[in-house]
């Protein structure tokens, strides 16, 4: 942290710039990234009803949310303070309804957030591979003490989760080369519960899979809040963007790229997923992870 005078000679505090462009898209797409990408394919896919238009919401919530994150782009260079809505809010109307938005914040919206993500996190079974575990107090210690340090954690799990997405990626275009080619016309259902044969090329198309049913536009409508849950976070850069060096330049550029990216690698994962998967396996699993 560093101190300046503010206009009555007096010092305050404020955080020092160490993060470069590279840190603000490592900061966003970590954030963006997370246990939505396995657990909403099945929402979005039973308020479409079909692959080909659950692939369009999904290219669409990314079209969403790069939109939403270039306003907020445009509040971080006007405003350029940490704290995001916070302090946006405080700017604008006022402490008493900033602090409503950041009471519902606590009390609402992060709890609820942190359900879903400790459901998802139960569903991969990690508890009993690491029972005594307790990463959370070391990572606090990790933020409180140094940013450059919390950056580089925050780059290494970025790069481990884009690794992993990527090598579903190159999996799933395997078995597209496969379907093509050899299961194209040699695709069977084993059972609703079970993995199907590899290669379901068949399965992307608009029509309407049997197993959806009341598939109309308030469904679609639904099937966005499943997309726009696993592309949450393109806001968080805002936080702390008091540590962002040239916020000016850097900010735009970084909701650019990550969201551009996380939109590319999403619409891939999907693909790949479907490519693997049948309609009844997603259908019939919490998270497609764990299958």
């Amino acid at each position: 942290m560093t101190t300046k005078s503010g206009a009555n000679n007096e010092d305050t505090i404020c955080l020092k710039p160490k993060m470069n462009l590279i840190n603000g898209i490592n900061v966003i797409v970590g954030c963006m990234i997370g246990s939505g990408i396995f657990i909403s394919p099945k929402g979005v896919l039973i308020g479409t009803g079909s692959v080909g238009m659950s692939i369009v919401v999904w290219l669409a919530s990314g079209i969403f949310s790069l939109i939403g994150s270039y306003c907020y782009a445009e509040l971080g260079v006007t405003i350029t303070k940490s704290g995001a809505d916070y302090t946006y809010i405080m700017e604008s109307f006022g402490p008493f309804v900033a602090f409503l938005r950041l009471w519902i914040e606590c009390m609402i919206v992060r709890p609820c957030n942190t359900a879903i993500i400790a459901l998802a996190f139960s569903f991969y079974a990690l508890r009993p591979f690491y029972p005594d575990c307790d990463p959370p107090g070391l990572l606090t210690f990790v933020n409180c003490w140094d940013v450059k340090w919390s950056t580089k954690v925050q780059d290494f799990f970025t790069y481990g989760k884009l690794l992993a997405l990527c090598t579903i990626i190159i999996t799933g275009i395997v078995q597209l080369c496969k379907g093509s080619r050899d299961n194209f016309d040699n695709v069977r259902l084993i059972d609703s519960h079970k993995i199907s044969n590899l290669g379901h090329t068949e399965h992307f198309t608009f029509e309407q899979d049997p197993l959806v049913e009341n598939v109309d536009i308030s469904t679609i409508a639904l099937s966005f809040y499943s997309g726009l849950f696993a592309y949450n976070g393109w806001n968080y850069l805002n936080f702390v963007i008091e540590e962002l060096k040239d916020p000016h330049k850097n900010l735009p550029l970084a909701i650019f790229i990550s969201c551009s990216l996380v939109t590319i690698v999403y619409t891939m994962t999907i693909i790949a997923f479907h490519s693997t998967l049948s309609v009844a396996d997603v259908l019939s699993a919490e998270a497609v992870a764990v299958i």
